[in-house]
């Protein structure tokens, strides 16, 4: 099949929210713009083993067990200038990189559009550019609601942020306004659907009812989720509550468990590809505040309680949905249980984070990024 156009999507997997985005503009391509053939590159995978462990695994461990030590590199190399500063070190340890299955691939797919959604394929394009081996428009979708120096390059067709303010960031650290562009991080085109949530709670086997909370587990930071789980479900109130164990067989057994002491009240999960049908059944999700996680929540228009935001990203996605009404901030499992207590006694204020969340949820963030990159004028094939 002839396409009209080729676009190469290019993410890192160091946290699973770079490669949703990604896989978010494919799908979203795939099912919104025929003639266009979109392909999603995962750059670790195309790069040395040691160099994958050390990035993107050492990025995972520190995340998990030193938030704070995170937190302190990410606001460093933010801000340092000089030539012996953190994020220079990195960046010229990425020019060591060996990249050249990478490229070879690239070559092989002659793409008319690039778009990364993490900074590293975005540094590495800027290089070939400026020395003249790489000629088609590189477009970058950060994928939080913040902008870190590290993404910022030269020879960028254009930026994407997720709201307006990040869109001043970005501004105010040299990128042209012009470049600039509101849209929203790209998600599934499933959760810009209308979902009734009748049918998806009887769908997953829940009271359409009763008010549903949706614990969603990955590193909550106020305990193992079982634990938290069991002092929430403890509360004295009627409602029933999701709680998602993803792909940990021994959570969702432990789950299982617990929950022939709550019958009707605990519904343990394990990894669903449907996430969206749990949001619609819910009334308030407790969550980590990924970007991708933050984004598919506001555009259901679920509020949302945050927990443990790690430094860095995460608090600058926490202040967003704090600032706009759509969250409610817990630092702490005791805290947890006194936030969600409160909401529960207060149907009016959840109604209101409800209201708050959709006015600031961009559901069509994938179509709107895509639009613009296929009507950009410089977008020509590589030569």
């Amino acid at each position: 099949m002839k396409h009209d156009k080729t676009i190469l999507i290019l993410s890192v997997s160091a946290g699973a929210g770079h490669v949703r985005a990604a896989e978010a503009l494919r799908k979203t391509a795939e099912e919104s713009f025929p003639g266009t053939k979109a392909v999603h590159l995962d750059v670790m995978e195309f790069v040395p083993s040691l160099f994958k462990k050390i990035y993107a695994d050492s990025y995972i461990k520190v995340v998990d067990s030193n938030p704070a030590l995170w937190g302190f590199l990410y606001l460093q190399t933010d801000k340092e200038e000089k030539t012996d500063s953190l994020s220079n070190k990195l960046l010229r340890g990425i020019k060591k990189l060996n990249t050249r299955s990478l490229f070879d691939r690239i070559d092989e797919l002659k793409p008319d559009i690039v778009i990364c959604t993490h900074f590293l394929p975005a540094e590495l394009l800027s290089r070939k550019i400026s020395k003249g081996k790489f000629k088609a428009p590189v477009w970058v979708v950060v994928t939080d609601f913040d902008i870190h120096s590290l993404w910022v390059h030269p020879h960028m067709a254009g930026y994407f942020a997720a709201s307006p303010e990040v869109a001043c960031r970005m501004i105010d650290k040299g990128i042209s306004p012009d470049n600039v562009h509101v849209t929203g991080i790209p998600i599934m085109p499933v959760f810009a659907k209308k979902h009734s949530r009748t049918e998806c709670a009887k769908e997953l086997g829940v009271n359409p009812d009763k008010t549903t909370i949706l614990l969603m587990s990955g590193g909550l930071g106020v305990g193992g989720i079982h634990l938290v789980a069991e002092r929430l479900l403890r509360i004295d109130r009627d409602f029933q509550m999701f709680a998602l164990a993803g792909k940990n067989k021994d959570l969702l057994e432990e789950l299982n468990k617990m929950a022939k002491s709550f019958p009707g009240k605990l519904i343990p999960t394990g990894f669903t590809t449907t996430i969206e049908k749990n949001m619609a059944a819910s009334d308030i999700a407790i969550s980590k505040p990924g970007g991708l996680t933050s984004s598919e929540c506001i555009a259901m228009g679920l509020p949302m309680i945050v927990i443990s935001p790690i430094p860095g990203q995460e608090e600058r996605n926490c202040d967003h949905l704090l600032e706009s009404g759509a969250a409610v901030k817990a630092h702490n499992a005791a805290v947890l249980e006194f936030k969600l207590r409160k909401l529960l006694e207060d149907p009016a204020k959840v109604c209101e984070m409800r209201r708050n969340a959709s006015k600031i949820g961009r559901p069509h963030a994938a179509i709107e990024i895509l639009k613009e990159v296929l009507s950009h004028k410089g977008t020509e094939a590589q030569s």
